[in-house]
C-alpha cells in the first residue's frame, strides 16, 4: 500500500520528495508528512488496529514508517485511567489519565516521536542520530540509538536536572552540555545539523518525529471505546504534542473510526514561568513572543516554540482554551496526583494537573463532560522540585513502646487539627 505522497509545506502547501527536510525552500515554512487518505480507507479499520501489536506500533499504517520498525516496538499503549479520586478532587463527572508516565523505554511520551525517527533515519542510510533536548527527549534518543546500534549526540541545557542527565549519560551517549538555555542549544543544533551528516531528530527529521505523537491520541481514542474526549488538557513545550493529538483524533474521524460527532475541545498548559502558547490564547493573538524561561518545570522550558503558533491555532480551531501554572501549583499538582491515583508525574505533569483544575474552576471545562489529562513523564526525573517538601513522619527507636507514643502522639495531633 502506497500511503505517503511525501512532504509538504504547511503554509503554502509546495510538495516535496521523502527526505531529510524540515523547511520548505520557497517560503521557509515547516514541512509535514502528506498522507493518501484515500488509500487509506477500509483498509486501516478497529479490526486492523486490532490485530495489531499491543504498542504504538498498531498504527503502522497511519505513521510515516514504509519498511520494518527498526527499534522501539514496545513503545506506547499505556494505560487510560479513569482516575476517580482525582475526578472527586476536582469535582468533576469523568476524568481520565492517559499515563505515559510509564511508557517503555524511558518512561516519557518522547519515545513515540523517536521511534518513529531512529527508524526513519535507518530507512535513509543515516548511522547517526542527535538531538536538543530539555531531558526526555535525551533520554529517549540515547536510548533507542543504544537499540539501534548507531551512535549518538545528545545536546542539553547545562543546568538540566541531574536525573536528566544521569538517565541519559547510562546509554553512553555523547553528551554536549551548552551553557545557555533550550532555545540557544536548539539553534547550534541547526547549525550543526547543516554541516554533519547526522539525524537530528527534531530538526532535520522534525516531519517525521513529530507525526509519532498521534499514537497518543490514537491510543485516547481507542482506549475510550472509539470516542473522542469533549476536552484533553495537554502539557505544551514546542507544542507539537498537542497539534498531533488533534491530528490524529481529526485522522480517524476521517477514516470513519469514531463514534459520534467530534467536539474535542484542546486545551494547552504551560507554566507561568515559560507560557507563550498560553499566553497567545489569553491575548487571542496569534503573535507569539518569545519568553527566557523562569520555571521548575524544565522538560516544558521553550521560550521560543516551533510549534507555538499552531498550537494555538488548534487550541482556537478546537474551541479550547489555556491556563498557566505557578511553580508553586506545578509541585501542589505533582502532589495531589501522586496522592489521589498514585501516579509519581514529572513537573510537566504538575502543570498539566494544575491547569486542569483552574480551567474547571474558571468554569472554561464543564464539571459533567469527560476530560481526558495528559501524563507525559515520570516524577523518578524531576526529584528536586520535593525535597524540601517532603519529610518522614515519624523517627523512632526500634521498641514497640516508642512506636506506640509515636502513635498516640499522631492521633493526638490529627484530633487537634481536625478542630
Amino acid at each position: 500500500m502506497e500511503k505517503l505522497n511525501g512532504l509538504k509545506c504547511r503554509e503554502c502547501g509546495r510538495r516535496y520528495p521523502p527526505g531529510p527536510v524540515h523547511v520548505c525552500e520557497f517560503c521557509f515554512g515547516p514541512l509535514e508528512v502528506d498522507y493518501r487518505y484515500e488509500a487509506l480507507r477500509g483498509v486501516v479499520t478497529r479490526a486492523s488496529i486490532a490485530a495489531g501489536p499491543p504498542s504504538m506500533w498498531r498504527y503502522k499504517d497511519l505513521l510515516p514508517v514504509e519498511g520494518e520498525v527498526a527499534v522501539g516496538h514496545h513503545v506506547g499503549f499505556t494505560p487510560l485511567i479513569p482516575a476517580r479520586n482525582l475526578a472527586d478532587e476536582l469535582g468533576v463527572r469523568e476524568l481520565y489519565i492517559k499515563n505515559d508516565s510509564v511508557c517503555h523505554p524511558s518512561w516519557s511520551f518522547k519515545d513515540r516521536v523517536v521511534s518513529v525517527a531512529v527508524t526513519k533515519a535507518r530507512e535513509f542510510g543515516f548511522d547517526t542520530v542527535a538531538c536538543a533536548s530539555t531531558g526526555n527527549l535525551a533520554n529517549s534518543v540515547a536510548a533507542h540509538a543504544a537499540e539501534a546500534r548507531m551512535k549518538s549526540y545528545i545536546f542539553v541545557p547545562a543546568d538540566l536536572e541531574q536525573g536528566k542527565i544521569l538517565t541519559t549519560l547510562v546509554y553512553a551517549p555523547t553528551l554536549v552540555t551548552v551553557e545557555g538555555t533550550y532555545d540557544e542549544v536548539n539553534r547550534l543544533c541547526s547549525e550543526i545539523a547543516d554541516k554533519y551528516r547526522w539525524a537530528f531528530v527534531n530538526v532535520n527529521f522534525r516531519p517525521y518525529y513529530s507525526e509519532g505523537s498521534k499514537s497518543y491520541g490514537f491510543e485516547i481514542v481507542e482506549q475510550l471505546g472509539w470516542r473522542a474526549p469533549a476536552h484533553v488538557v495537554v502539557p505544551c513545550a514546542g507544542g507539537s504534542l498537542l497539534t498531533k493529538i488533534w491530528k490524529a483524533i481529526q485522522e480517524l474521524a476521517l477514516l470513519g473510526l469514531i463514534d459520534g460527532p467530534v467536539t474535542t475541545r484542546m486545551h494547552a498548559a504551560q507554566a507561568e514561568g515559560c507560557g507563550p502558547i498560553v499566553t497567545m490564547v489569553k491575548n487571542d493573538t496569534d503573535v507569539l513572543r518569545p519568553v527566557r524561561p523562569q520555571t521548575i518545570a524544565k522538560s516544558l522550558a521553550i521560550g521560543n516554540p516551533a510549534d507555538g503558533y499552531y498550537a494555538y491555532k488548534v487550541v482556537k480551531d478546537s474551541g479550547g482554551s489555556g491556563e498557566h501554572a505557578t511553580d508553586e501549583e506545578i509541585v501542589e499538582g505533582m502532589l495531589l496526583l501522586a496522592r489521589t491515583e498514585g501516579i509519581f508525574t514529572e513537573t510537566a505533569g504538575g502543570v498539566t494537573v494544575a491547569a486542569a483544575r483552574k480551567l474547571v474552576e474558571r468554569g472554561v471545562i464543564p464539571r459533567d463532560e469527560p476530560i481526558v489529562i495528559c501524563i507525559t513523564g515520570n516524577g523518578l526525573k524531576t526529584l528536586d522540585p520535593l525535597m524540601d517538601r517532603l519529610h518522614a513522619d515519624v523517627k523512632i527507636r526500634p521498641t514497640l513502646s516508642a512506636f506506640d507514643q509515636a502513635l498516640a502522639n499522631l492521633k493526638s495531633q490529627g484530633a487537634e487539627e481536625a478542630r
